[in-house]
Formats: C-alpha cells, sequence, structure tokens
C-alpha cells in the first residue's frame, strides 16, 4: 500500500484528485441536491450523472490528446475534426444512409484528417502547433462548406441514440467513453506500443537511433487523436439531434489540453498518465457545472477555471512546492 502511494503516478494524481474532492465538499455543503440520483423510467438522473454525460465529448479526445503530447507534440485541430465529422455524418442521415456505412464514412474522414496531421508531422518534420493550426483553420471552413454554413436536423433514433442514449441505467456517452479508455489502457500497457510513445517524447532522436519508428509512432498518435475527436463529434451532433459546423467543438481542444496536463502529463512529452486525462476532463466539468447550478453569470466561468487550473498545476510543481519548504538555518 505504501509503494503505491509513492509510486510517481499517485503523485501526478493527488493534486487533481484533491481540486475534484474540494469542488465535490462545496456541492456537498452549498449546492442542494447535487449528490441526488435519481432512477426515473430505467435511467438514472442527476447532477453527477449529467457531469459524467457532458464530460464524455471532452474525456474521449483527452485520451487521444494525451498520446499526441506524449511525443511532445499538440493537436489544435480536434475541435474542425469534431466539426466535420458531425456535418458528414448528419448529411449521410439526411441522404437515407444505413447507420453502419454513417459511421464508418465519419469516423474514416476523421482518420484520414489524423493521418494528415501525422504525415506533416512525423514525415515533413512540420511543427506540431502549426500542422494542426493548419486543420484546425481548414477543417472548419471544410465543415461550412459541406453543409453549406447552415444547421442541417435529422431525425434518426439509432443515431440519436449515441449522444442521448442509455445502457444499463448509465448514459451511453459514459460507457463509450469508459470503453475506450480500457481499449487505451491495454494497448498503452501490455503492448510496445506505450513505451514507443514515452521513448518518442522523452527523445524522438535517441529513439530513433535505438531502432524505435518514431515517424510510424506521431503517425499513429496523431490518428487515434482525430478518431477520437470523430467520436465525440459524433455524440454531439447525436445529443443535439443537428450539425452546426460553426460551432461544433469550439474550444474543447483547450479544454482537452488542459485536461491532460492537470492529469499530470508534462507538454514536453514522455511519461503519461490517461486516468489522470479523464480525472482532469471531470474536474472541468464538475467546475462548470458547479459555476451553472450556483447562478453565477457564465462570463465567469472561464475565469473560475483558469484559476483552479493555475492552483493545480503550481501545486503539482515541484519548484513551487520547494519554494514553501523550511530553509535550514544558518549558523
Amino acid at each position: 500500500m505504501n509503494s503505491a502511494f509513492n509510486s510517481p503516478t499517485w503523485h501526478k494524481l493527488k493534486w487533481p484528485l484533491a481540486a475534484l474532492m474540494l469542488v465535490l465538499l462545496y456541492n456537498y455543503f452549498y449546492t442542494p441536491g447535487f449528490f441526488q440520483i435519481e432512477m426515473k423510467a430505467g435511467r438514472l438522473f442527476g447532477s453527477l450523472i449529467d457531469v459524467l454525460n457532458r464530460a464524455a465529448p471532452v474525456m474521449i479526445i483527452s485520451l487521444g490528446m494525451t498520446l499526441v503530447i506524449a511525443t511532445g507534440g499538440v493537436d489544435l485541430s480536434v475541435g474542425a475534426v469534431m466539426a466535420i465529422s458531425g456535418a458528414i455524418a448528419a448529411l449521410l442521415i439526411a441522404k437515407g444512409f444505413a447507420l453502419p456505412l454513417v459511421l464508418m464514412i465519419s469516423l474514416g474522414v476523421a482518420i484520414v484528417a489524423g493521418v494528415w496531421n501525422g504525415l506533416l508531422i512525423g514525415y515533413f518534420k512540420v511543427p506540431p502547433i502549426v500542422a494542426t493550426l493548419i486543420l484546425m483553420v481548414s477543417g472548419r471552413g471544410v465543415a461550412q462548406l459541406l453543409t453549406g454554413g447552415n444547421h442541417i436536423p435529422f431525425k434518426h433514433a439509432g443515431f440519436e441514440f449515441i449522444g442521448r442514449g442509455y445502457l444499463a441505467a448509465i448514459p451511453f456517452a459514459a460507457v463509450l467513453t469508459l470503453l475506450l479508455f480500457i481499449t487505451f489502457v491495454i494497448i498503452s500497457k501490455r503492448t510496445a506500443a506505450g513505451l514507443f510513445i514515452e521513448a518518442t517524447g522523452d527523445n524522438e532522436v535517441a529513439s530513433r537511433y535505438a531502432g524505435v519508428q518514431t515517424r510510424v509512432v506521431q503517425f499513429a498518435v496523431y490518428a487515434a487523436c482525430s478518431l477520437c475527436a470523430g467520436i465525440a463529434g459524433l455524440i454531439a451532433t447525436a445529443n443535439l439531434a443537428e450539425a452546426d459546423p460553426s460551432a461544433a467543438g469550439i474550444g474543447l481542444e483547450l479544454d482537452a489540453i488542459l485536461a491532460v496536463v492537470i492529469g499530470g502529463t508534462a507538454l514536453q512529452g514522455g511519461r503519461y498518465f490517461l486516468a489522470g486525462s479523464l480525472m482532469g476532463a471531470i474536474l472541468l466539468q464538475t467546475l462548470t457545472t458547479t459555476i451553472l447550478t450556483r447562478g453565477v453569470p457564465t462570463q465567469w466561468t472561464q475565469v473560475v477555471k483558469a484559476l483552479v487550473i493555475i492552483i493545480v498545476c503550481l501545486l503539482q510543481s515541484e519548484v513551487f512546492r520547494r519554494s514553501f519548504q523550511r530553509k535550514p538555518a544558518t549558523a
């Protein structure tokens, strides 16, 4: 037990966990009914369930973003990929395509977007922030071109289940997030992929000389990140029952990056923490829900979130913590 609490993973996770506990404790005392969960028509309802449901898109994107940041990169295009996948899905549903084909094409296009990022970054050595910024700008333009700049409403019970449905009384989006998390953990912990990702982020040149195909690693993580963004885009589109290319995914790339950083993954790459990223995403959504339920003006949402994030990041910093340690007295 002591070795578990002294592990690097625990040291990275304890501060975001402590922040989440404090926010939940605040709600316990000051937000009536926040912890109340009810069963209605075979479904669980309540603020905590709502947090998990609304946090699902950011949690899913943060899984892919964690792998990207672990290689020393970043993906600013995930919001645009969300818009593209949602727009394509809505258009195909409107044309009467079968649901399996809708999902395959929408997610296939998302993967192609990630492959494009991986090609620019891994093979042509374009800086990640530049390469993904290109798709961030052009991708949303592509989504607006596909829809003619209009919202595309639809009615499709099967597709809407992705964003609104429940499985075993739990929102399907939350269940899907858990399944993706388990898949990512198995791939990163039970195969050599996790080691290759960390090695690429620690020292790309040395890893290449050691035989690691760093280009393939970068190629794969950006494709995986875009796939996650595509899935998040389908959830957001299904939840609204319409495609909104101008607003879908706006700002979620920053929330995903913040969730990853809060979860203990360093921006310079190397060791990463998938569970920490999910915890960071849940913390961000819990803060947002708390602010809204307390009646705080929405313009304060980002300010409060930023303050909490700054505090958590400072507490994670060894330099900051050492500055508060007592210096030994000199004779």
